[in-house]
């Protein structure tokens, strides 16, 4: 398998993130805070997310194909309820992308949110309407679903 072009999907993705994300700060400004509560708002969102990214590529070459060990937009991940030892899957996507029903969540979704940015292997608490989930990241693959 040539690695280089398995990768360049990834890599794709993740600079045309950047490059959305730049060009379209206002809005995503708006949807972040119109879908954050109050309580939950971190305005150094973006610019942490911008700032993982750009270290992620900066440190991976592009001959090489890199295990993804963070949770970014597009990352598929599986996620172990530690209560039941269910496994359930979602996909991280924009949120026009977004299709809860067949697993893809918005980034600024509130389980999008908190799972953005945790590392493979981590325990997550979720907050959700019914009360706190632990989680564990379990698979981190990239999902190339533009």
């Amino acid at each position: 398998m040539n690695h280089s072009l398995s990768y360049y999907p990834l890599r794709k993705s993740l600079i045309k993130q950047l490059i959305f994300i730049e060009e379209n700060m206002v809005e995503l400004l708006d949807l972040y805070v119109a879908s954050t509560p109050i309580h939950e708002r971190d305005f150094s969102f973006f610019e942490r997310y911008v700032s993982e990214v750009e270290k992620f590529l900066s440190n991976s070459e592009e001959s090489t194909y890199p295990a993804l060990a963070k949770v970014f937009i597009g990352s598929q991940v599986a996620l172990l309820y530690e209560d039941d030892g269910y496994v359930d899957h979602f996909t991280i996507c924009f949120p026009e992308k977004s299709d809860p029903t067949h697993g893809y969540i918005s980034f600024l979704s509130p389980v999008g949110r908190q799972l953005l940015l945790h590392d493979l292997d981590e325990k997550v608490i979720l907050s959700t309407p019914s009360g706190e989930i632990s989680v564990s990241i379990k698979k981190i693959e990239f999902k190339d679903y533009q």
